[in-house]
């Protein structure tokens, strides 16, 4: 048996999330599909994190073991012709048995997209959150340090999950802003929220996210982040940001 470890890339626009669902189309399941018509094997494929139905990765990491001797440097190729064009495998490597994709993922980086402008982007539309009115990136910003290091993140987690500890280290908390190119005017068009930690809850940046665009509406001040955080109750946080503007940015072993 070998263990293959995979980067792969995926646009999460039309499916349920990454985690294989009764009834339900999922990254995993045609990982799974495109796996058995190569090599005819039934495999249980390991992410480093379950992501949620429309959310996107650009780097997710991947394993399965298999008894295919196909050689390491081919089975991009052989599974990219067998995944959706919405799918796409770019690296591959034999790892130790031992390996786990997510057990033995260090650090993770998400990135949150927002188009701040009136107007969406017709060709970004699934992969950014449209907010078509300003938002005070200042304040913003301001409301980010508090969350870096470790902290318990109850108030940033949907109260469906299952993890009893809520306890998460965040190492990076940033935000990039992009000028609008086209009317040249210096308008801030799109601002990314940048997130890195050790593990994230269900939902977790998604609700920071909520958190932070009300703060930029004027509806709270960046001191209420600290407020949230140290309540430790969902009910203080802002609303779960749409899916379709996160991204699975980068997984570190």
């Amino acid at each position: 048996m070998r263990n293959l470890r995979f980067t792969i890339s995926y646009d999460g626009t039309a499916y349920s999330g990454f985690q294989i669902q009764p009834n339900a189309d999922t990254i995993q399941q045609r990982l799974e599909q495109a796996v058995y018509l190569l090599t005819g094997e039934q495999v249980k494929v390991a992410s480093s994190g379950r992501t949620d139905a429309g959310v996107h990765a650009k780097a997710q990491v991947i394993n399965f073991t298999t008894n295919s001797k196909i050689p390491v440097e081919r089975w991009c190729l052989a599974l990219n012709a067998r995944l959706p064009k919405d799918i796409v495998a770019h690296t591959a490597e034999e790892v130790p048995p031992s390996f786990h994709s997510r057990k033995a993922a260090k650090r993770k980086t998400y990135c949150y997209t927002i188009r701040s402008v009136r107007f969406p982007d017709v060709f970004h539309r699934n992969y950014e959150y449209h907010h078509p009115t300003h938002l005070n990136v200042e304040a913003m910003s301001e409301a980010l340090p508090c969350l870096l290091g470790e902290h318990d993140f109850t108030s940033f987690c949907t109260v469906r999950t299952d993890k009893e500890v809520k306890v998460r280290t965040l190492y990076e908390a940033r935000m990039v802003l992009e000028t609008d190119e086209l009317t040249g005017g210096g308008q801030v068009e799109r601002i990314r929220i940048i997130v890195t930690g050790n593990g994230f809850l269900y939902n977790m940046v998604r609700i920071i996210v909520g958190t932070l665009i009300q703060i930029g509406e004027g509806k709270r001040p960046s001191s209420d982040m600290q407020r949230i955080l140290e309540a430790r109750n969902r009910a203080e946080a802002g609303p779960t940001a749409e899916a379709m503007g996160l991204m699975l940015w980068k997984v570190e072993y």
